[in-house]
């Protein structure tokens, strides 16, 4: 289906390009690079923003705040030559996700990164997945019912997951695996924020944003690849000015077939976008944009935690250790490991699968009412389709020296229609330039679940497992609805030319409503269940140029959220509520040498309070508080025209505090999945000598220190490292293909020293671990016309 949908994609591209070519053509040439530079130098800088539109009475003052420049929040550019990427870092994007004051990452209070679909292209990050673990400290997994993101020692629904700055509900459910082709880049927002994008953002904020229209000649590319696994990947796109004045259009059209590295697995990925931006006038500009992406899999859930004693001989070093008390049949397994023998097995049934189709549509308008007042407005419908029906638990048992296994089956129905409204308006107060932007947003969200009322339980052999069928499946079913309604006050005043102070609150009432149903038809105790709250959330910085290219920050910064990120786990008895997070943070961002170099330090202090923490089994306990303190570095420098080397650390020290309980206590333990050290660096050098085709050659490397895997911080998942190298080769236009203006073959080794580790826990399957990829070589060739 996946080869199906972009044959006949790529088929309509090509007569659409090759119409808007011609009538391009006529307009415009099209900018030829030189020898040196015949592909972009795919680094991680993004668009450059537009110059400032200024109120009459200032527009001979300088540093103007930027305005946003298009209605979707999402402007589209041509892409950049490697002369506009002089270093490997951002400071010139405006990022959505950070503010809707049109700000650059330099410009904000808070730590921002920000990775282009030219870095994305430059590492290889294939998935959202790859691309978001890219960022300054941040960690990423695919768990078994849902994709999960961590930063600041906070992990999953504490991670707001946006799309195209639209949050569409809790992130442990709605949050998808995508190929990245699609995407013009992704913005990660660091600490909590729910000023910007609501209930849920505590460690951070993470913004999908789709590739958009551009105005001028048409520009297209294309991509194939394949690795040593079998894995076929593949995309084509357009965009740029359409004959019809003022209209301009982007379509994107990716798919993939990633076979795994564990046996018996494979993910399918299918993702349409397409846009179309008008300007009416020079003053009132509309779009309208849609999505469709379709996800199947038949997946991987988990390799089990084995005694040593059991291994023996098999037993592996150097990727988990520590000791264990089975959390699903309550056995001794003492000292764990993985067992060499279980590295590639597949502990899911044979008709087990993960099915997920999501469809988008999106319009609104950017209307400048005069040089100080913009008006945005953005409406959506979202609606999603997801099923898991797998074998999830895979649990070893010390006194048969089998393996436990149960079944788990849901599926979400997900509707969800909203609006985003935002006035803009540039002043002076007292001579000092103020911009205050006020925003409305309104959205119903619509949850049906069907879920599993029995969990099927069987036993297999470790090694060579005879894997079995789901068998019968009851059902019982249970609904979420959250109406929720937001106004939203920011401002950033300029109190001198280089010092500024930015601030904002949020006002969020919202209403959830849920029912649960048995397998009978009979409503369950304590349902209807119903509750509402009013949070107040905001941010308060400031931002000071000291010297040109060097700035300093400091915000104090809140945010809630519902206290289980699961709507559905909590029982009428465990009254939901609000957590509450404050963060005070602090830092620098310098451009230095010519804009050559470029680093960012940030300093932060985060408590989250009322928090619940996931156990074995679908239960969720009550943990108190999070305390989580830590600093980020990264810089980038381009030494020479040929040379560039980059990388970033993050440390942070996250405990849980007051999470006492019968029998014992959890207070200083770290909670899953937060690594204490997060590391990635890279370099690359391009040969420019003119009787050679130009050639890059680059390395990469990602650390991860040591993680737990459940609170009780028994088992240890050990730190690792990996690297990857790659090689470019640039093939100039030629006679052939005279409409190919680039060709780029690209040759990759992913974790060339075939380490072998433990990727992510779930604590919800504290049994088991997922493991990380072993050696893999890619090859792929991509073109621009």
């Amino acid at each position: 289906m996946v080869r199906a949908s972009v044959s006949v994609v790529g088929l309509l591209l090509v007569e659409i390009i090759s119409l808007e070519n011609q009538a391009s053509a006529q307009t415009a040439p099209r900018a030829q690079a030189d020898g040196a530079t015949s592909l972009p130098a795919i680094t991680v800088v993004s668009q450059k923003r537009s110059p400032a539109r200024r109120p009459a009475a200032s527009r001979s003052r300088t540093n103007q705040t930027t305005r946003p420049n298009v209605a979707s929040g999402n402007p589209g550019r041509p892409r950049q030559s490697s002369a506009d990427a002089s270093t490997p870092l951002n400071t010139n994007v405006v990022a959505q996700t950070a503010s809707r004051l049109g700000l650059t990452p330099k410009e904000t209070p808070a730590a921002v990164d920000i990775v282009s679909a030219q870095t994305i292209r430059e590492q290889g990050y294939h998935t959202t997945i790859d691309a978001v673990k890219g960022a300054t400290g941040v960690v990423a997994g695919d768990a078994p019912n849902d994709v999960a993101f961590g930063m600041r020692g906070f992990v999953g629904s504490e991670i707001n997951v946006l799309y195209n700055g639209i949050n569409i509900g809790p992130s442990g459910f709605t949050a998808l695996t995508m190929e990245t082709f699609n995407l013009d880049r992704v913005e990660v927002l660091k600490g909590p924020s729910s000023l910007i994008s609501g209930q849920g953002a505590v460690g951070g904020t993470i913004n999908f944003v789709t590739k958009a229209p551009h105005t001028g000649p048409v520009q297209s590319e294309a991509f194939v690849g394949f690795d040593s696994r079998g894995t076929v990947r593949s995309g084509v796109g357009s965009g740029g000015s359409t004959t019809i004045d003022g209209l301009d259009y982007r379509i994107d059209a990716s798919g993939s077939r990633e076979v795994g590295f564990i046996d018996g697995t494979e993910f399918k990925n299918a993702h349409l976008s397409g846009q179309l931006n008008y300007r009416v006038s020079d003053t009132f500009k509309t779009f309208v944009a849609a999505e469709y992406k379709d996800y199947k899999a038949k997946p991987y859930e988990g390799t089990p935690l084995v005694p040593v004693a059991f291994s023996g001989p098999f037993a592996t070093n150097g990727i988990v250790s520590g000791t264990k008390v089975s959390d699903y049949n309550g056995t001794n397994l003492g000292a764990v490991t993985i067992d060499g023998r279980t590295l590639t097995t597949n502990y899911n049934v044979l008709d087990g699968h993960k099915k997920i189709n999501e469809a988008w549509v999106r319009g609104g308008f950017e209307w400048n009412i005069n040089d100080s007042v913009t008006l945005k407005s953005t409406t959506y419908g979202y609606d999603a389709r997801r099923d898991w029906y797998n074998n999830e638990v895979s649990a070893f048992n010390a006194i048969d020296n089998r393996v436990d296994r149960e079944r788990f089956y849901v599926h979400h129905d997900q509707w969800t229609v909203g609006n985003n409204t935002n006035l803009s308006v540039d002043s002076d107060i007292a001579g000092l330039q103020n911009r205050l932007v006020t925003s409305l947003e309104t959205y119903h969200l619509d949850f049906v679940r069907p879920g599993a009322a029995n969990f099927p339980h069987d036993q297999v052999s470790l090694v060579d497992p005879v894997r079995g069928y789901y068998g019968l499946l009851t059902t019982q079913r249970q609904t979420a609805r959250i109406d929720s309604v937001a106004i939203n006050v920011e401002d950033r005043l300029k109190i001198t030319p280089t010092f500024a102070l930015v601030g904002g609150l949020r006002y969020n009432p919202f209403v959830l409503d849920r029912t649960s149903i048995d397998v009978n038809s009979v409503m369950k105790a304590g349902f209807p269940y119903s509750q509402s709250w009013d949070p107040v959330t905001g941010r308060f910085g400031y931002t000071w140029e000291a010297i040109p290219g060097l700035t300093f920050y400091s915000q104090y910064a809140t945010a809630s959220d519902l206290s289980a990120g699961s709507i559905f786990l909590l029982s009428p008895a465990q009254k939901q509520s609000l957590t509450t997070a404050r963060n005070y943070e602090t830092g620098v961002k310098g451009l230095f040498w010519d804009n050559r170099a470029e680093v960012t330090f940030s300093a932060f202090d985060i408590v989250r309070n009322n928090v619940y923490s996931a156990q074995g089994g679908q239960t969720l306990n009550l943990a108190g508080k999070v305390k989580s303190q830590g600093v980020e570095f990264a810089m980038g420098v381009r030494p020479t025209p040929e040379t560039k080397l980059w990388g970033n650390v993050a440390y942070v020290h996250a405990r849980y505090a007051d999470y006492d309980f019968t029998g014992g206590s959890f207070s200083g333990n770290t909670p899953p999945n937060v690594p204490a050290v997060v590391m990635n660096g890279g370099a690359s050098y391009r040969f420019l000598n003119p009787g050679w085709w130009p050639v890059e050659l680059g390395v990469s490397v990602r650390h991860v220190g040591d993680r737990f895997t459940t609170d009780a911080n028994t088992v240890k998942m050990l730190a690792y490292t990996t690297a990857d190298a790659f090689a470019f080769v640039d093939l100039p236009k030629n006679a052939l293909f005279p409409s190919v203006t680039n060709t780029r073959l690209t040759f990759r080794v992913r974790n060339f020293t075939d380490r072998k580790y433990a990727a992510w826990s779930d604590p919800f399957y504290p049994d088991q671990v997922f493991l990380g990829a072993p050696r893999t070589y890619e090859f792929e060739t991509s073109f621009e016309f």
